[in-house]
């Protein structure tokens, strides 16, 4: 049984960061996934893979791994880049502007 300890990132279609302050414990799929010959559905047999735990921090994911007997891999998350654009939407209604503002 091994799993992934990672801290997520951020959902792509939004700007906010929520659900990216906990690391997330979660086991690597141990068999892939077959698609159902009836319905079409995805199943697989591997129960584990249902299960995703979340911890304050990365210590008390290693430690819920080590008590366990889980073999655990740990993902450092890359920071984030601020994006600072000179000129950007804040300027139009800086104190200091000189011009009227226009489209």
């Amino acid at each position: 049984m091994i799993a992934r300890i990672y801290k997520p990132a951020r959902n792509a279609m939004q700007s906010g960061q929520a659900k990216t302050k906990h690391w997330v414990l979660e086991f690597v799929p141990a068999e892939a996934r077959f698609i159902d010959p009836l319905m079409g559905w995805t199943g697989s047999g591997d129960m584990n893979s249902q299960v995703r735990l979340r911890f304050e921090t990365k210590e008390a994911a290693q430690a819920y791994a080590r008590k366990h007997g889980i073999e655990a891999q740990v993902f450092e998350p890359k920071p984030r880049k601020h994006i600072l654009r000179q000129n950007g939407y804040g300027d139009n209604f800086a104190s200091q502007r000189r011009g009227a503002w226009t489209h």
